[in-house]
């Protein structure tokens, strides 16, 4: 897996590359621009349960705090600091994987897999997308989903598939689930904990929501899916390549007792991180430590030697650089924004605004407030500790109730986790893959503003219905 960072030919066509590290920095350049011409001020941040939140009446402005040339070079640096975990993350999970593919089990795997499914690949699609949606709903499985980015892919392209639908499936499922977050303590239970709320409150009108929204995405995929079925010319590859996948496909091998004790110790690490996440809310740190610690299991299991796990899992890393250093580049688009002082007056600003128009306009602008500001506040944990504390008293002077402002949260927070270039998961996603954003963005972009236009409706809904309790 080479040339992350951008996109790889497809079938029988060649096209233009798009390095995403241009991308990427045009957007820092603009930001730090920005920086020069927008008003700046700042809210005053107070500690909540060991949160750090925002005092929502204590806005003011402050003197112009432009972003120099060089800060800006040095923001790529704190931006790649700063994201240090999700980096370090993305490394070992790819050495991890280098690891597992050195014993063989993976191509055995997705050769079975691929051969049991020849004619039932239709099923590849909904059941797995379901399984990575009820993640997202209920656990906020979000970064945990990359590590079976390179299983799914590969299966997909055995299928008839391509890498777009591979990623899909894990990416778009995972995402699903965050957008209607049944249970999701990380972004709608965060939430309702700021708003006062019952945790996990309205929870019915949000599972309606959650089988809406997954049979619409199921749907955008399957299609999309069956087309590149017919015409493979049209699929997008990325880092993977049609003839391999058909030579796993026609491959004899099959999963030994080694094979089938290494994919134990595979399902044991999941069950042991979702009760982890769960009882004991496990994140970056502790997830990765648990892969680290199965990547010298497995490769104990499959007899390599110590040099062949290091030389496996120092190669597998090397694969996933080019997308741990976008990680960090992205990051440090949010970096000069912060530190130009220019992310809280737009708060401030788009708040305001929402209070001069009708009730049932304010939480249109309330939803649209949210879907805008998550470009730069692309963590959901982040996203709701800065905008909540604002948003609720604003809900209760304009007559919404607490409950929508959370829906309305948390539908910008899933939807812009899917598009927005500044989304940690997704452009790691799309490293491992070998996808190229612009391709990404271009493909996604009519799903993305069909979950805008439900999550549009069930905010409106929401408000006539008085979604609460309150």
């Amino acid at each position: 897996m080479s040339q992350l960072h951008e996109q790889t030919v497809s079938l029988g066509k060649k096209e233009k590359k798009i390095n995403v590290f241009i991308l990427l920095f045009g957007i820092l350049v603009i930001a730090t621009l920005l920086t020069y011409f927008l008003p700046t001020g700042e809210y005053a941040r107070i500690e909540v349960n060991d949160r750090t939140t925002v005092d929502p009446n204590s806005f003011k402005s402050i003197a112009s705090t432009p972003v120099g040339f060089f800060d800006m070079i040095k923001a790529v640096h704190t931006g790649m600091v700063e994201a240090g975990n999700i980096i370090f993350f993305l490394l070992i999970i790819g050495g991890f994987f280098g690891v597992l593919r050195a014993t063989g089990t993976v191509d055995v795997l997705i050769a079975t897999m691929a051969r049991k499914l020849a004619k039932r690949e239709k099923l590849l699609i909904p059941v797995v997308t379901l399984f990575f949606a009820v993640g997202g709903s209920l656990m906020g499985m979000a970064e945990e989903t990359l590590a079976y980015l390179p299983l799914i892919i590969p299966l997909a392209l055995a299928l008839g598939f391509d890498a777009i639908t591979g990623t899909a499936i894990v990416i778009v499922g995972a995402l699903s689930g965050f957008t209607t977050a049944i249970m999701n303590p990380f972004t709608v239970g965060l939430a309702q904990g700021i708003a006062e709320l019952p945790m996990f409150s309205g929870i019915l009108f949000r599972l309606i929501l959650f089988v809406i929204i997954y049979l619409v995405s199921v749907l955008y995929i399957y299609r999309y899916a069956m087309k590149v079925k017919k015409n493979p010319s049209i699929g997008i590859y990325g880092n993977y390549t049609k003839e391999d996948a058909e030579k796993l496909l026609q491959s004899s091998g099959k999963l030994t007792a080694r094979h089938k004790f290494i994919l134990g110790a595979f399902v044991i690490n999941y069950i042991v991180l979702a009760f982890g996440v769960i009882k004991f809310q496990w994140y970056i740190t502790e997830i990765t430590s648990l892969f680290l610690l199965l990547t010298i299991i497995i490769g104990i299991i499959g007899k390599l030697s110590a040099d062949q796990i290091v030389n496996s899992f120092i190669n597998g890393s090397a694969s996933l650089l080019g997308g741990a250093l976008i990680i960090g580049v992205s990051r440090a688009i949010l970096v000069v924004l912060n530190e130009g002082h220019i992310v809280d007056p737009m708060l401030h600003q788009l708040s305001v605004s929402i209070k001069h128009i009708p009730d049932y306009l304010s939480v249109v602008g309330m939803y649209n407030f949210q879907a805008l500001i998550h470009f730069v506040l692309a963590s959901g944990t982040g996203h709701a500790m800065l905008t909540m504390p604002i948003m609720v008293p604003l809900a209760d002077l304009l007559g919404i109730t607490r409950q929508t402002a959370v829906l309305s949260f948390s539908f910008a927070d899933g939807i812009g986790n899917m598009i927005f270039p500044t989304a940690t998961t997704l452009m790691a996603g799309l490293a491992i893959a070998g996808i190229s954003w612009t391709k990404w963005a271009k493909w996604i972009l009519p799903l993305v503003f069909i979950h805008y236009l439900i999550g549009l409706v069930a905010v409106i809904i929401a408000h006539f219905i008085g979604y609460g309790p309150f």
